[in-house]
């Protein structure tokens, strides 16, 4: 792109800013709910299985296979699934959070930036708060 690597970065930082404020606009003029996962998360490190995380992944590995439950893996496929895991868990955190303030159904979700710090009963998400999975209770 740019031989000058920190001008190259600035550019590829700009471009996918705005690329998240233009899908942030088009959500909400549509009535979607836009959730941004942290940029620090480990969706492509981390078992969607059973959430162990592999210490270091290099880039250029595409595969890899947990040592816990010896699940092989897609890098992109797994990161995938974990950043859907971890928006609907956002996503549940701030439905109870809502539910509990008493507000509409039309409440905006721009006071749940930081689910860490709500307090929700424990069957509706993970003991770890951090955690990629998604509770999903069995039916039938």
């Amino acid at each position: 792109m740019v031989k000058n690597h920190k001008l190259a970065k600035s550019i590829s930082d700009c471009g996918w800013g705005m690329f998240g404020t233009m899908l942030k606009y088009k959500a909400e003029k549509e009535g979607k709910t836009y959730i941004e996962i942290d940029r620090f998360f480990p969706s492509s490190k981390t078992c969607n299985v059973c959430l162990n995380q592999v210490g270091s992944l290099p880039l250029d590995i595409r595969s890899w296979t947990c040592e816990h439950c010896q699940t092989t893996h897609d890098r992109d496929i797994n990161a995938s699934i974990n950043i859907k895991n971890e928006a609907l868990r956002i996503l549940r955190l701030c439905s109870v959070q809502v539910l509990s303030l008493g507000t509409s159904d039309t409440a905006s979700l721009r006071g749940c930036q930081s689910p860490e710090q709500t307090s929700v009963s424990s069957d509706a998400i993970p003991v770890d708060a951090r955690s990629p999975h998604l509770f999903v209770e069995k039916c039938g």
